[in-house]
């Protein structure tokens, strides 16, 4: 496995939270690892196969590493941040071998990805309900994102409240009522093709009525080129806000991370649209594409908040960038 070296020193806060975090990092490797494995084992095993193939570090293996970055999403962009850097010390013989390469690789990921590495914070105690804006295009994973977030907050003690705001798609609220009795969280739906907006502030007035800590709303899955949906989203924002100004708290984009670049088009219709907060990223354990999520820290700079890495309710995992790379890059099995 690659390591930092120093430059994880450099980002300790103190020792005992250090050795704790990295504990935490430990227990969750393995079941990272398996989840970023289709990325792992297109981006490794050809940096692996480059490692045993090649000995001396020049341009036709920068080439080599640059076509292998490419062909994993991580865009052009990002792919020449990293090449660049590499070149440079390579000329400057700064890299005298080809394991020190990849470090200096795994630590211009880290460049990166750092910037948006910023959790959703959510203070304590709170006043009125956390008000979650979701959005996103059809086949997203948005419904079932909101149902692992009310998990997880449940988890942590809040109390929730789920509002069935996609009014397009019948299944959309059966789905999110199914979620809802799950995890034991009450659901706000009105009959029919009601108003997205309307079922919206029933939901504020409610859980504002019954103190819920949090609030997620779902919205309709659309085309970022609907301008008409993409209207309708500004519309509930602007109902949102007349009850709470202060509100949505977080507009949060969900991102599939198998449709690769064209992620990046979608996040900026959105961001555009709505204003976007943050970013969860799912299915990075359906494609050998994970590369995206470096496009879209470099291109994008939104603060990425989860990234989705299987089925099951715990595997929506708050994103950090060491043990991102650090999974992505390991040579373990």
């Amino acid at each position: 496995m690659f390591g930092f070296g120093k430059k994880t020193d450099d980002i300790s806060v103190n020792p005992e939270q250090d050795s704790e975090k990295k504990g935490f990092f430990e227990r969750l490797k393995p079941h990272l690892k398996q989840g970023l494995n289709r990325t792992r084992e297109h981006l490794t095993k050809g940096l692996a196969n480059l490692v045993l193939r090649q000995k001396t570090l020049d341009a036709e293996l920068l080439e080599e590493i640059e076509t292998l970055l490419l062909t994993a999403d991580v865009g052009i962009e990002a792919t020449q941040f990293l090449l660049e850097d590499l070149t440079t010390r390579v000329t400057n013989k700064q890299l005298v071998e080809v394991e020190a390469l990849f470090q200096a690789l795994q630590e211009n990921m880290y460049t990166i990805l750092q910037p948006v590495e910023q959790p959703l914070v959510i203070p304590t105690p709170l006043e009125k309900p956390f008000v979650i804006l979701m959005v996103g295009v059809n086949g997203a994973g948005k419904t079932t994102t909101i149902g692992k977030l009310a998990n997880r907050f449940r988890a942590e003690g809040r109390s929730v409240m789920l509002a069935a705001g996609d009014t397009f798609r019948a299944a959309a609220v059966e789905q999110l009522e199914a979620w809802g009795k799950r995890n034991n969280v009450p659901v706000i739906a009105q009959q029919g093709r009601a108003d997205s907006a309307s079922v919206i502030y029933d939901a504020l007035q409610s859980a504002t009525a019954r103190k819920i800590d949090i609030l997620i709303a779902d919205t309709a899955g659309r085309l970022h080129t609907q301008d008409n949906l993409m209207a309708e989203l500004q519309k509930v924002r602007r109902v949102i806000k007349k009850f709470d100004a202060s509100a949505p708290h977080e507009t949060m984009l969900v991102i599939d991370a198998v449709t690769g670049q064209n992620a990046l088009v979608q996040a900026r219709q959105f961001r555009e649209a709505i204003q976007v907060t943050g970013l969860t990223i799912t299915k990075l354990d359906g494609t050998a594409k994970g590369g995206i999520i470096f496009a879209m820290a470099k291109q994008l700079a939104l603060p990425i908040r989860f990234i989705g890495i299987g089925e099951g309710a715990d595997d929506l995992r708050v994103f950090e960038a060491m043990p991102f790379i650090d999974a992505l890059l390991s040579h373990e099995s």
